[in-house]
């Protein structure tokens, strides 16, 4: 069961480096490359940022193993952390992301590029993650240390 814990802790920590990576560099960075245009930029971020949200949902998948199995680490805070982080990948997954990606399809065919709130939207969603997956994470090391669970 410990290894579990290590687990848990080690694919929390993998999570928060991935969305770190893609949506706080990424992102952005694509944008200012030499030759690519919105269209292209618009076309690897739907395709970037749908494939981290099938990783995210595999990185859920392995904590809540991980948490389910080990039920001592499941406290009613470490329980809010991560369904709070839950919510926020569906509201992504099924809310979000599908906007999001409609509205790049408009700009790629010609559309128009009116001001939208959405990617505002999603990166704050993207903070509040990165705190709460800290939090968990660190919340997961606590306990280790707290229960002498050294070798995991």
């Amino acid at each position: 069961m410990k290894r579990l814990l290590g687990i848990a802790i080690m694919s929390v920590f993998l999570w928060l480096g991935f969305v770190f990576a893609i949506s706080f560099m990424e992102a952005w960075l694509k944008f200012r490359a030499p030759g690519v245009s919105m269209s292209i930029g618009l076309g690897i971020g739907k395709l970037v940022f749908g494939a981290l949200n099938k990783v995210e949902w595999v990185f859920a998948a392995v904590v809540f193993s991980c948490l389910y199995f080990n039920k001592n680490t499941i406290h009613s805070g470490n329980k809010i952390w991560f369904g709070c982080i839950v919510l926020i990948l569906l509201a992504q997954t099924f809310w979000l992301l599908p906007l999001l990606d409609a509205r790049a399809d408009a700009i790629i065919n010609g559309g128009s590029r009116t001001p939208s709130s959405l990617h505002w939207l999603y990166v704050t969603a993207e903070m509040i993650k990165v705190v709460l997956l800290f939090f968990l994470g660190a919340a997961l090391f606590r306990y280790v240390q707290a229960n002498n669970l050294k070798k995991i």
